[in-house]
């Protein structure tokens, strides 16, 4: 019997704005169930990578399937199994946070009273039900994001991805955000991606891929990557010093 195909499996990916090499040869697997940090720092491409990964910007070279399902070849099997986050944020701040909701729902093909369920089950696990019928502009950073992170979840994804979720963030919002997403994955196995450049955000087990300049510069589980008797942070600064050209 075969091997069940990982949740997110990204191979040899390039990618190029004009004559700029934004990706090349960018290869990250995530296994099902599975917890993987997305390490680099600001332009190393991250965001790059998430918008081939979600289908915004079509794969110049190389492959990104979901479950076994090509993001260009089988678009809508693959996006089916897939919530995202993004760096930016995207609710509608004049929307309440279930009109929000309602709406990305809806974009999914579940319609009004079918939706609600789930929508109040995403927001007890994110801990804001009854913020339900307040504005978007009335919450602070933390809680906008965890409403993110309830939208990206509504349509009952295998595999989340999520872009810098903790940036601007203060620290207890950043840690109630790992900790949601990280129960996630414990409790549902569910499979994330998650790109960040705060040393903080990775735990000693977590797999790890180190992107810099467009290109995978280490992979490994954290702990292992980390400098004998030094730290994961002292490891990456030494990976990222010497300027890296995506060619």
């Amino acid at each position: 019997m075969s091997a069940p195909p990982p949740a997110l499996l990204v191979r040899e990916l390039g990618h190029r704005f004009g004559n700029r090499a934004a990706l090349a040869d960018v290869s990250v697997s995530v296994p099902e169930g599975g917890f993987v940090a997305l390490l680099g720092p600001n332009g190393a491409g991250k965001t790059t990578l998430f918008s081939v990964a979600t289908g915004l910007y079509a794969n110049q070279s190389g492959s990104v399937s979901v479950f076994g399902h090509d993001i260009r070849s089988a678009a809508s099997a693959a996006l089916a199994r897939l919530g995202v986050v993004f760096q930016a944020r995207t609710l509608d701040a004049d929307l309440t946070v279930r009109q929000n909701l309602v709406y990305h729902a809806a974009l999914h093909g579940i319609r009004g009273r079918a939706a609600m369920p789930r929508i109040i089950e995403l927001l007890d696990r994110v801990g804001l039900r009854e913020r339900l019928d307040e504005k978007v502009r009335t919450l602070s950073g933390g809680q906008a994001r965890r409403i993110e992170i309830a939208r990206a979840l509504v349509h009952g994804p295998r595999l989340l991805l999520l872009d810098e979720p903790t940036v601007g963030l203060d620290l207890a919002s950043r840690s109630d955000v790992v900790r949601i997403v990280r129960d996630l994955v414990a409790a549902e196995r569910l499979s994330v991606l998650w790109a960040t450049h705060i040393f903080d955000e990775v735990d000693p087990g977590d797999q790890v891929v180190v992107l810099h300049a467009g290109k995978v510069v280490a992979t490994g589980v954290a702990s292992d990557l980390a400098r004998p008797g030094g730290s994961l942070e002292a490891s990456f600064r030494q990976l990222t010093a010497s300027p890296r050209r995506a060619a």
